[in-house]
């Protein structure tokens, strides 16, 4: 990575329906500093999906070509399909002074916190179990084997929570979505973070800039 960067990069990880991809979708919304770095991926895209826009969908053998590249920060294998974050995206938006958001699983958010360890990580999780199949159940697009499959790994997931710096319980949307902001906000106004990004007016209110 570049020893200049000035942004955050903050990992968010969360058990499948735990609601994380709506919580970071209103958050950039509502904050034109935070950009999403758009993860490859080896499945297949979801209705909806765009290559570029939610993945970038590759194959496997692609995929393995980039990890010879060394070409991510992190990758995975989740379900039998192969994730990743794109080494260069990340540095240029960290570089050029934009908060990063990462939607990553715990595998990922290690090997993040390993060669990043001034990263923010943040584990959404929700009310219940109960709430959690409800979600998974009215998404309408798996079957009951796949649901307990995806709940048994969500068990997986939220037991690797404690590793994480803060845990936002997605019970409230809007409540999570203040607690996602305030901290964000809360990093944001750390003195590191203060004093790079305000360096000229600090050395001129200490008389440190030559003025007196």
């Amino acid at each position: 990575m570049q020893s200049g960067t000035t942004g955050t990069l903050y990992i968010v990880s969360a058990a499948s329906g735990a609601g994380k991809t709506s919580l970071l979708r209103a958050l950039m919304a509502r904050d034109p500093r935070l950009c999403f770095s758009v993860s490859h991926t080896t499945r297949r895209p979801r209705p909806g999906e765009r290559d570029g826009h939610d993945y970038h969908f590759v194959d496997d053998p692609g995929f393995r070509r980039l990890i010879d590249a060394d070409a991510f920060l992190e990758h995975a294998r989740v379900f039998d399909r192969r994730y990743g974050t794109s080494w260069a995206a990340v540095d240029d938006d960290l570089a050029a002074g934009r908060d990063v958001l990462v939607e990553i699983d715990w595998q990922g958010a290690r090997q993040i916190r390993e060669r990043l360890p001034d990263c923010v990580s943040i584990f959404v999780l929700p009310p219940s179990r109960d709430v959690l199949e409800a979600r998974l159940r009215g998404r309408g697009q798996d079957s009951d084997a796949v649901i307990e499959a995806r709940m048994a790994e969500a068990v997986s997931e939220m037991s690797h929570c404690r590793e994480y710096d803060y845990l936002v319980w997605n019970d409230d949307f809007s409540v999570a979505l203040a607690d996602l902001e305030a901290i964000i906000r809360a990093r944001r106004l750390g003195t590191d973070q203060q004093t790079r990004v305000h360096a000229d007016a600090l050395a001129r209110l200490t008389g440190t800039d030559g003025s007196g």
